[in-house]
């Protein structure tokens, strides 16, 4: 609990970030800070070669115990120095690839951010497995906080001051046209500020370095990378190729274009936090039930309540969305433009939801060690999203976008379940849950048609609500038995 409520806490408030972020920023300023962090994450995975998952799996067993700490540590310390020279040295490379010309400056703070993160990684991960939750939400939580009030102290009061008093220090530094250096800024000060919070942990390592630990945690993580990498490609690839393809005549309007697809996946906010917070308290989980007695059952049941939980909250999302929109921006103007790319979202929610369920099914190749398959198939979700944006961006814009998220993660979902049961047989209940995914799709229709004859707000989300509590009723009816399995609440979500 407090692992995952600290990340969807922690992730919610720096979602709250988007309508002020588009308020405050251009159509053009919002493009390029999504095209930064459309870019960051596939240097994340680069920075972290899988070590966060390895030492996730060997700290555990007896004999690399004392080892495996230190070893991490000082591997990633090299790598991410050597790493952030490089990239600082070609910035302007990547900059030109961004369409960033004007701001190579951008890519160097970037790369301070992503070594930052990438140090902070591992004592995150030995908080995680020393089982100190609070401390570890505390500091994720105040991380956010901090680079909240950063960002809208530069972006709001430092303006304030340099208007009333221009010849101040404030106003002879302030730059009106670097809106977007300063988002970025607030988020270096916020790595930085996280990575010193961590100092404890991160210090605890000793200077002694196991070529046989190293070696056998290379072997184990390295395919994690290809993998990593073809995650990237599905999750955040399509901003950058929509940069490159959109149908439109100029670098200004394709920035647009971003900034609109951008700002509409945030609507998928809900099950997106839920699943990145759901891994990272599964994971260890799931490693830790492998030891016991059936841990198949075990998985088979988190699916279920899995896939129960983000149906809901596809109904939330979907059928609110009247209320959600005016999360896109907190200006009227602005809102109208970005309220064009709304057609996204429930196709944006179905392809987070197959994630979700991928991540549930992934154990598989994690527990027999076989991760090569994980990367294969994520090789085979990225080849798709690939394919399917290079051919239809020019033709349909973001809505290409959308689609080939949800081929490609539906794609890696089956490919993993067919290839995992075969290799780990899980009792999942496959049918019954995908019943639970389709009666939710099907009341989402329901609802478009009860209000296609009328525009009224009340009545909009009357018959949302109505067929959100529908849905909850039939999920307690149908696995009355789970639910009264659950502890202290069990009683009384099956009125007993």
């Amino acid at each position: 609990m407090w692992y995952g409520a600290s990340s969807i806490v922690a992730r919610f408030l720096f979602y709250l970030l988007t309508p002020y972020l588009t308020n405050e920023l251009s159509y053009e300023g919002y493009g390029d800070f999504s095209l930064i962090y459309a870019a960051m994450p596939f240097l994340n995975v680069i920075f972290m070669y899988g070590l966060e998952t390895a030492y996730f799996r060997f700290a555990t067993q007896e004999k690399y115990k004392s080892d495996i700490y230190n070893t991490a540590v000082i591997s990633l310390i090299t790598t991410t120095v050597f790493l952030t020279f490089l990239l600082i040295l070609f910035r302007d490379s990547f900059a030109h690839l961004l369409r960033l010309d004007a701001h190579p400056e951008f890519i160097t703070i970037a790369a301070l951010i992503i070594a930052f993160d990438a140090l902070s990684a591992l004592p995150f991960a030995k908080l995680r497995l020393e089982q100190r939750p609070r401390k570890y939400a505390l500091i994720r939580i105040t991380t956010i906080l901090f680079q909240i009030a950063l960002t809208y102290f530069l972006l709001t009061v430092v303006p304030k001051i340099a208007k009333e008093d221009p010849y101040s220090f404030i106003g002879t530094f302030y730059d009106p046209g670097y809106r977007v250096g300063y988002v970025i800024i607030a988020n270096l000060a916020a790595s930085i500020f996280a990575w010193l919070l961590l100092a404890k942990q991160f210090f605890s390592f000793k200077w002694q370095f196991k070529p046989s630990v190293w070696k056998t945690m290379m072997i184990y993580s390295l395919p994690l990378i290809i993998a990593g990498l073809g995650g990237m490609v599905n999750e955040v690839f399509d901003r950058i190729m929509l940069n490159w393809l959109a149908p439109v005549s100029s670098v200004a309007s394709a920035k647009e274009q971003v900034a609109i697809y951008s700002a509409c996946y945030k609507l998928s906010i809900l099950i997106t936090l839920f699943v990145q917070a759901f891994r990272m308290g599964a994971e260890p989980f799931f490693f830790k039930q492998a030891e016991g007695q059936q841990p198949q059952k075990v998985y088979a049941r988190v699916m279920k309540f899995f896939v129960m939980t983000i149906s809901v909250m596809f109904l939330v999302v979907v059928l609110y969305l009247d209320i959600w929109k005016y999360f896109l921006s907190t200006d009227a103007e602005k809102r109208v433009v970005y309220e064009t790319g709304l057609r996204v979202v429930p196709i944006l929610l179905l392809a987070n939801m197959f994630l979700g369920i991928y991540y549930n099914l992934s154990i598989w190749y994690k527990l027999t060690h076989q991760t090569m398959a994980g990367a294969w198939i994520t090789v085979i979700g990225a080849i798709l999203t690939i394919v399917i944006n290079y051919l239809f961006i020019p033709v349909f814009g973001y809505m290409a976008c959308a689609w080939a998220t949800f081929l490609c993660y539906g794609t890696m979902m089956v490919v993993s379940y067919k290839w995992g049961q075969k290799q780990y047989p899980v009792p999942y209940a496959w049918k019954k849950l995908m019943a639970f995914i389709i009666i939710a799709v099907l009341l989402y229709f329901v609802h478009k048609l009860l209000n296609v004859w009328t525009d009224n707000f009340v009545y909009s989300l009357s018959t949302a609500t109505a067929l959100i509590f529908l849905y909850v009723y039939f999920l307690l009816r149908v696995e009355r038995k789970e639910f009264s399995r659950l502890p202290v609440i069990g009683k009384f979500l099956t009125g007993s």
